[in-house]
């Protein structure tokens, strides 16, 4: 059943036609029977759904939309929002995945009495799942307005769990009292409430359609495909975690069984933790939506207790008496407004009352309140934490208590803010005072990759563990220089407590000395040599040649290459090409969300262009680079070899005028449209031809580059071994 209140903006009818927004607007202008808006605004209309469907049809536009498409409009075109829609659809999909009969049951006969069967039978999945639920009109349930600063651990990869924290006779008490606030907050509330049947009414085709949807999908990648959509549609108001670093931190807590995230997100780092039979995950966050969404997402995700609540974690704590096991947690950065005033007083402050400009210190404590003896936190940090001056004395009572284990510096381009290299501290809850502490500290920052691409996360991960498993086994470890050394304590409690690893790792020099220096000389040598022999020969005149021409478009349409863009991340976990990677002519190094929808893997011999930017580029995949995802932002062209030579494909895409006249051009962007792209039709041993002198300045420009990048490590190596003295001036 369609639902005629769901509406589609012009965007949204370009996806489901599989065609551009100019065309939708051609379609306005000259069908005086294209649907009439019915809502949004003068500049961006809304369209209805049903009327926009049945005119794609009869214009032989459409054969049928797509399940994932209409399932996807129906959520965007909620009259309550998407987030609400979005709960509604987990609560759905956790009834269809819990108890399928049910659901069946439920669902048979009109929408109304979908609307009020539904509430009784999603109290029986919700509550032993949640814990007791309550009706609440779902507009004030989920879509109250999220804090600036407010933790966003988001990940369309992974996510994460549920469930309020009632606390039970098991349940260890703290030792310290509560201390009244003398502003109180309100107090933490249940993640999920129960939706009533007028607030699930209108989501009724949208609940049929997701249902339809998990019978293909499963329930599990039905919410992960539409939550993993809603995110990528709105970049701004949620900050990715990424998966891998929610990885690293899970391992560095070790296996264990109840875990907290304080500030969860839609639980990206909870998800991340090796599933145990009795495992309990806790959570909380300030922002009710992304509470919600963890909760059903965790519920889904795992068959452990999950406990989530919303609220601001420091001053309305949802989990006052737990002893966890582990704290993961990616705290919201430079937070002025975070309680100061009002937790002066507060017992959690074990270590010292943090300055109003430390409340990442302020979470360092709420973590270390939490656990048990012996218990680990792993926190991400950003840098200034472990230098400001403000922060010095709780950071020198954490060393001095053998609270803080470890501080590990990220390279560039592993979390938001991509610009800077966050830290990770690892903190354990110490049982008693270590006779002689000493604490790790390590710079991974030698693996941060060249420009935008993310760092190279295997190489991170297996530098971080093994040198925090021998530390954390032996106490101690010998110094690895430029990547790790432990220090005892007392040689870190100066005036500033500086806790930069940079400062203290001993230098690289077995990797960076004179003979290292001598082979990148060499490597330098040899390339300038290749590239002079690379040097195209002296061009011949001759006069401009009209070819009969013909577009990317018609050539795909003609069966000659298959298009396809890039941008889903699938099941696998394989490399990501990015359009960095393709401008600078490197490796694979991006990474995408997890995803339903397939990746597109790449191919030797594809030809793939990136759309934005303005540039005129095109890179002929080969065999060190076939296999990996095609990222957001790219165009993929598989040409039939019969008909098209690769090269000569990618060297006429790269044409100045040709880029020109396909290119489109935005206040702030320029974007490429791939399809108006020329190509002269030439026969295929003409195009081989063409073909191989193209290849050959590919050639030359990767030598180029090549060498450009030898210069910049032999001019920085004598810079540095000239001033730290490991390289003589003679």
């Amino acid at each position: 059943m369609q639902d005629n209140a769901t509406e589609v903006t012009a965007a949204g009818i370009a996806r489901l036609a599989g065609v551009g927004r100019a065309a939708v607007s051609n379609w306005r202008r000259r069908h005086a029977d294209f649907p009439k808006p019915v809502g949004g605004t003068e500049t961006s209309p809304s369209f209805a759904l049903a009327e926009v469907e049945n005119w794609l049809r009869k214009q032989g536009k459409l054969a049928e939309v797509p399940l994932r498409e209409r399932v996807w409009q129906q959520l965007v075109g909620h009259p309550e929002g998407p987030v609400a829609a979005l709960t509604h659809a987990g609560c759905v999909l956790l009834l269809i995945h819990d108890r399928p009969t049910v659901w069946l049951d439920v669902s048979a006969g009109s929408d109304e009495r979908l609307a009020a069967m539904l509430p009784g039978a999603l109290e029986e999945v919700l509550t032993p799942r949640f814990g007791p639920v309550s009706p609440v009109n779902s507009r004030r349930a989920v879509n109250s307005p999220r804090p600036v600063n407010a933790p966003r651990a988001v990940n369309t990869a992974d996510a994460d769990s549920a469930r309020v924290n009632t606390p039970g006779t098991d349940t260890p008490v703290n030792t310290h009292p509560a201390v009244p606030h003398p502003h109180p907050h309100p107090a933490a509330q249940p993640a999920v409430h129960l939706p009533t049947g007028p607030d699930l009414l209108p989501s009724a085709p949208l609940l049929r359609g997701a249902a339809e949807l998990a019978a293909e999908l499963g329930a599990r990648q039905t919410f992960e495909f539409l939550l993993g959509r809603h995110l990528d549609a709105n970049p701004r108001q949620y900050t990715l975690t990424p998966a891998d670093l929610a990885d690293l931190m899970a391992d560095l807590a070790g296996p264990v069984r109840t875990v907290l995230d304080p500030a969860c997100g839609t639980g990206a780092l909870l998800r991340a933790v090796t599933a145990r039979t009795d495992q309990e995950l806790y959570a909380q966050d300030s922002a009710p939506e992304l509470a919600a969404l963890t909760a059903l997402r965790l519920a889904l995700h795992t068959r452990a207790v999950v406990r989530a609540a919303t609220g601001d974690t420091l001053r309305a704590d949802a989990h006052p008496h737990l002893h966890a096991d582990a704290v993961l947690c990616h705290p919201p950065f430079n937070e002025r407004n975070w309680g100061h005033d009002e937790l002066a007083y507060d017992p959690r402050w074990e270590y010292g009352f943090p300055a109003r400009t430390e409340s990442e210190l302020a979470w360092v404590q709420h973590a270390l309140a939490r656990l048990k003896d012996g218990g680990t936190a792993v926190l991400l940090m950003p840098p200034a934490a472990a230098s400001r001056r403000s922060g010095r004395r709780i950071r020198a009572d954490l060393l001095r208590r053998g609270a803080l284990r470890a501080v590990v510096a990220l390279p560039v381009g592993a979390a938001p803010p991509y610009n800077i290299p966050l830290h990770l501290w690892v903190l354990r809850r110490p049982e008693k005072a270590p006779a002689q502490p000493e604490v790790l500290l390590a710079d991974t920052g030698q693996f941060a990759a060249d420009g935008r691409g993310g760092p190279d996360w295997r190489d991170v991960r297996e530098a971080v563990l093994d040198a925090w498993r021998a530390f954390d086994r032996a106490g101690t470890l010998e110094d690895r220089p430029g990547l790790a050394r432990s220090l005892p304590v007392i040689d870190l409690l100066d005036d500033d407590v500086d806790l930069a690893p940079a400062r203290h790792l001993p230098p690289p020099t077995a990797a960076d000395g004179a003979e290292q220096l001598t082979a990148v000389r060499e490597r330098l040598g040899e390339t300038l040599r290749l590239t002079a022999d690379l040097t195209p020969s002296p061009a011949d005149a001759a006069h401009p040649v009209r070819w009969p021409l013909t577009t990317i478009g018609e050539l795909a349409r003609g069966g000659a290459l298959v298009l396809r863009t890039g941008g889903n991340g699938g099941h696998a976990r394989v490399p990501v090409l990015t359009d960095h990677d393709v401008l600078a002519a490197t490796a694979p190094s991006g990474s995408l969300p997890e995803s339903d929808e397939a990746a597109v893997l790449v191919e030797p011999g594809d030809v793939v262009v990136p759309v934005l930017g303005g540039g005129s580029m095109a890179r002929v995949i080969d065999d060190a680079t076939g296999g990996a995802a095609l990222g957001r932002n790219l165009v993929l062209l598989r040409p039939e070899r019969t008909a098209l030579d690769p090269w000569f494909v990618a060297g006429f895409l790269r044409g100045t005028a040709n880029n020109r006249q396909a290119s489109s051009y935005a206040s702030t962007a320029t974007r490429l449209d791939v399809r108006r792209l020329q190509l002269p039709r030439l026969p295929l041993d003409e195009q081989r031809r063409y073909g191989e002198r193209f290849r050959a300045l590919d050639e030359f420009e990767r030598a180029l580059r090549r060498a450009g990048r030898l210069g910049e490590q032999l001019v920085r190596g004598m810079y540095d071994g000239l001033t730290d003295g490991t390289v003589a001036p003679d």
